[in-house]
């Protein structure tokens, strides 16, 4: 059941042709877009002022719906079932209410979990009492939105999704949490918010999603009362410019909702991260983000044209959305990449795009990893990138074919899959233990995407691809939102998952991903861990000079004293050796906590310095006491 997606060369379905639901899908946003057009046909500019914020299906309490010790949805795990089959729960998903009869066995095999050890969490982490600044309190209560001294609220604004994070919610303590969360819901609340916090010397947190993996939300003790801001009921987008092809948005609006609301209006934003469903545009600015589409659609930098934020010594805003400037260096760019340290984002103005016409999957099969590496860089020299294009290596491959779920008339398909593996193996002479995959997304106009599929199919010819269809392309793409979901099953059996990302030049990335495998090994092996670790790499996210890389890893913990310290250091060597082989610090994820220790390696002790200049300008008494970056 390798080839279980293979398909014997048809053309990709485009994602009208997929599914019912997805043409349901597709045709109501037709429908939506005509009738906005028509309804705006002599506006430049859609207003969006004054009109509910964007909730979608979720409340606006958080703790309602998603995880208080996890990932996503409450209604959404990877249960083991009383007949030992792992199911996914749940109505989200392409997966969900599925079997997945071949999860548990390579799980046991490959990672060594063992399902009769579980390891459950506590029901809900211990937290100290909150610190508490009255006259603060009593001046600032009425004029934001709302003020929380809930327990889990305070919880929830205090952690970001490293596993040093999750296995003290499931397992321990986290050092400290917020005293209080503050939501603000406008602009005004925000400046009010900053300029008391001023007043009474007290720390301001920023929360966005909340998605982060770099302990950016951790804290440290403090003697001030700390506040964790949340900003997701700012969350409108309050005009679309259609002549300049612009969106006002504010920065609490989740990704999700931010497209659905842009599609009704009939543009785009495309800024597609593994998180979009949780993450907030805030935290990408904040962050510096790269999202799943960014060969169509940009990285962040690329999609933000103004930014404004409250910093403890005023607003800032540059004067129009001029589409370029030149007049110094550019405060935009100090702004993102910040992590919370310089003052609360509260709204963007952003690039969009026209909906695209169409959107095909595909994917392409490699004889090894380092042809698909060649691939992926032939690709890159073309500049006919495809929205997506991602390469897994032969171990992520084998990981994704046991999701495969339980299908109706499994004799027949068994044969047909015999048959495509015996295509493989007989006529193309792949050996299995060493295929990769290329999975694709073709997103934009006819034209432009046909050009993409021709050259993507001839670099694929020449490297002796084969082309495998579009099914394969849609489930490698559907995987990604599963990987978090996966992580918190592997925790309740007494497993530490986690993925990390750098970028690096074309020339080093074989090198990069074989050395950091066998670091990861051997770190582990020394500190006692009993079953060899899975490590696997992806490229994605192509550029002319190079590309960036994914590490996943993981390995069970039972019989070791402290598999938080164990795993700490095996991920700081991994990093180690990831700059060793001329890796960056990070591609996406941003700083945080967790890689402060490697930023003077990245930009040196000068650019620390200029850093915490900044900073000092623009928060003088450290008001956003973060403590990320630097």
């Amino acid at each position: 059941d390798y080839f279980f997606f293979l398909m014997i060369r048809r053309p990709p379905r485009s994602t009208q042709s997929r599914s019912s639901a997805a043409s349901d899908v597709y045709k109501r946003q037709f429908m939506e877009r005509l009738a906005i057009i028509n309804t705006h046909l002599s506006q430049n500019k859609v207003s969006q002022e004054g009109k509910e914020g964007n909730q979608d299906e979720k409340s606006k309490n958080k703790l309602e719906w998603f995880k208080h010790n996890g990932w996503g949805f409450k209604d959404t795990e990877f249960l083991l079932e009383s007949d030992g089959i792992l199911k996914l729960t749940g109505k989200r998903y392409m997966y969900s209410e599925m079997k997945l009869p071949k999860l548990r066995e390579w799980a046991e095999k490959n990672i060594g979990i063992d399902a009769n050890k579980p390891t459950p969490a506590q029901a809900e982490m211990p937290v100290d009492p909150p610190t508490i600044n009255q006259i603060f309190v009593d001046e600032i209560k009425n004029q934001v939105d709302e003020l929380s001294f809930d327990n889990l609220v305070r919880i929830m604004h205090s952690h970001g999704h490293s596993m040093q994070e999750l296995f003290a919610l499931r397992h321990g303590k986290l050092e400290k949490v917020v005293d209080a969360v503050i939501f603000v819901a406008t602009h005004e609340q925000a400046e009010v918010l900053v300029q008391a916090a001023q007043r009474h010397n007290i720390v301001l947190i920023p929360y966005g999603g909340g998605t982060n993996v770099t302990q950016a939300l951790m804290l440290r003790k403090e003697e001030r009362m700390v506040i964790g801001v949340d900003m997701t009921r700012m969350n409108r987008v309050k005009w679309v410019d259609k002549k300049n092809m612009l969106a006002c948005v504010e920065a609490g609006i989740i990704g999700k909702d931010l497209e659905r609301e842009l599609v009704r209006q009939g543009v785009v934003c495309g800024h597609e991260p593994d998180s979009v469903e949780f993450s907030s545009l805030g935290g990408w600015i904040s962050t510096r983000a790269s999202g799943m589409k960014k060969n169509v659609y940009g990285n962040i930098e690329d999609i933000v044209v103004n930014i404004k934020i409250v910093t403890p010594i005023g607003t800032f805003q540059k004067g129009s959305d001029w589409p370029r400037v030149s007049s110094g260096p550019d405060i935009n760019q100090m702004i993102m990449g910040s992590e919370g340290s310089i003052g609360l984002i509260t709204e963007a103005i952003i690039r969009v795009r026209e909906v695209p016409q169409i959107k095909i999957f595909d994917s392409v099969i490699f004889p090894d990893f380092d042809t698909g590496i060649k691939f992926m860089y032939e690709v890159a020299r073309s500049r006919q990138w495809p929205a997506s294009l991602r390469l897994v290596d032969n171990t992520q491959f084998q990981f994704a074919m046991s999701l495969k779920p339980e299908e109706k008339n499994a004799t027949f398909k068994n044969a047909i899959e015999n048959f495509k593996k015996l295509y493989l193996t007989k006529i193309k002479n792949f050996d299995l233990s060493k295929i990769a995959v290329v999975t694709i997304l073709y997103e934009g106009d006819q034209d432009t995407v046909a050009l993409q599929q021709k050259t993507i199919n001839s670099i694929s010819k020449r490297l002796s691809g084969l082309v495998a269809g579009g099914e394969a392309g849609e489930r490698g793409y559907f995987l990604t939102f599963m990987i978090a979901y996966l992580r918190d099953f592997a925790f309740n059996y007494g497993c530490v998952a986690e993925s990390f990302e750098t970028s690096c030049p074309w020339d080093k990335i074989p090198t990069l991903c074989k050395s950091v495998q066998e670091r990861i090994v051997e770190e582990c092996r020394k500190r006692g861990v009993k079953f060899t670790p899975w490590v696997s790499s992806r490229v994605t996210q192509v550029y002319e000079t190079g590309a960036a890389v994914y590490i996943y890893f993981a390995f069970t913990y039972h019989g070791l004293d402290d598999p938080v310290r164990i795993y700490s250091e095996v991920e700081d060597a991994a990093r180690d050796e990831i700059m060793k082989n001329g890796g960056s610090i990070s591609h996406h994820h941003g700083v945080g906590k967790l890689r402060k220790k490697f930023m003077e390696r990245s930009i040196g002790d000068t650019g620390i310095s200029i850093l915490q200049r900044v900073k000092r300008t623009f928060d003088p008494n450290n008001i956003f006491a973060t403590n990320n970056l630097v």
